[in-house]
């Protein structure tokens, strides 16, 4: 088993990585122990992982109820979240509770959320079982849900009390789920780690493959860098909106096409594309890093353009974005593979890497 810290003073948390670590009861029980549980899932995870989990807080806890949530980002919204309140206030949970997200990001987002304004704030812990929740979603704290116009607009911060991360999960996720992932390991090494971004860009077979060391090696150290970025910009003041490289273009895709139409991994693969396209006609790279960025991306079954749209329609997408300042969007671009920061940047530039990057 791997350990990551992540270090927020009295928000201080480990991330648990490793195989079979679901079988690990003395990983969550001491969390659960006398108190009244909620574990939040979704259709397509319940039967897999969720009941193991269940099983193993049900012994120790003061009662336990599971939310099933529907599955997707297109259920990301009020109504999917008012199961989990209305579960919450019909057993009478109290500021005590404890609200175990077993999913992917889409259960650990709603799931935090609710922890975060249920009785304003109870404890949560997220075991995700998604590579892409493995590595981002589930470690910083940031909770949500999707409104029609923008992407994860409504939230709030809410660190975990812990993250349990099982790579044996990974062995029954969907092949395309899994691509989704990849997206957000290589991005750590594009903005953080070009030394990681090689490693990943050689052991993508392996990772495809689902070995269980080679994936405990890149969750962790995706946690990492996370973790590294959260501790000095825990609520995104600055330095943590690098964590969004591709996702101002990968963001407004998503809303463009549906929530679920493209996977948000998918989004991100062909927004990674487009930044650093946006990143070479700015000069502040040379085209051969867009060149082994576009390469990786490819190789690990993500698209590597955006849908064809006018320009005008990404730029009003991107206008609904966190990063935005009075509508208008701040883009993530490199500076070299391994370091990244945020601008704004002028209409032409922006024009051509849509023209560019859009199939």
């Amino acid at each position: 088993m791997r350990n990551v810290h992540v270090a927020l003073d009295e928000r201080s948390y480990p991330i648990h990585i490793g195989s079979g670590l679901l079988d690990r009861c003395e990983l969550l029980r001491p969390l659960a122990a006398g108190r009244m549980v909620a574990v939040v899932t979704d259709s397509h995870v319940v039967d897999l992982h969720a009941a193991k989990v269940c099983t193993a807080l049900r012994e120790v806890a003061a009662s336990l109820v599971q939310v099933v949530l529907p599955a997707g980002e297109a259920n990301k919204g009020f109504d999917a979240l008012n199961l989990i309140f209305d579960a919450m206030l019909q057993a009478r949970f109290d500021r005590g509770s404890l609200v175990v997200a077993v999913g992917g990001g889409v259960v650990g987002d709603m799931a935090g959320f609710a922890a975060a304004v249920y009785q304003r704030g109870i404890d949560f812990v997220q075991v995700p079982t998604t590579l892409l929740a493995q590595v981002d979603s589930s470690v910083g704290g940031k909770t949500g849900i999707n409104h029609p116009l923008g992407k994860n607009m409504i939230g709030a911060f809410h660190q975990p009390r812990s993250v349990l991360i099982d790579v044996d999960t990974l062995q029954t996720l969907p092949k395309r789920e899994l691509a989704a992932g990849l997206a957000e390991v290589i991005k750590h090494g594009a903005i953080a780690d070009a030394a990681y971004f090689e490693e990943v860009a050689n052991d993508l077979a392996r990772l495809q493959a689902r070995d269980p060391a080679a994936l405990t090696a890149a969750i962790a150290r995706s946690c990492e860098i996370k973790a590294s970025v959260v501790e000095r910009d825990e609520r995104e003041g600055g330095l943590r909106a690098i964590l969004n490289f591709g996702h101002t273009f990968g963001h407004a895709i998503e809303a463009g096409m549906g929530y679920g139409e493209w996977l948000h991994g998918e989004a991100v693969g062909a927004g990674m594309v487009m930044a650093t396209d946006l990143s070479v006609r700015l000069g502040l790279i040379a085209p051969d890093v867009l060149q082994r960025l576009r390469e990786t991306v490819a190789r690990a079954g993500l698209p590597v353009a955006g849908p064809n749209w006018p320009a005008q329609r990404y730029i009003e997408l991107m206008s609904v974005d966190k990063k935005a300042e009075q509508g208008t969007p701040k883009f993530v671009l490199l500076e070299r593979l391994g370091a990244a920061r945020v601008q704004k940047v002028a209409d032409e530039p922006l024009v051509r890497t849509l023209a560019a990057c859009c199939a």
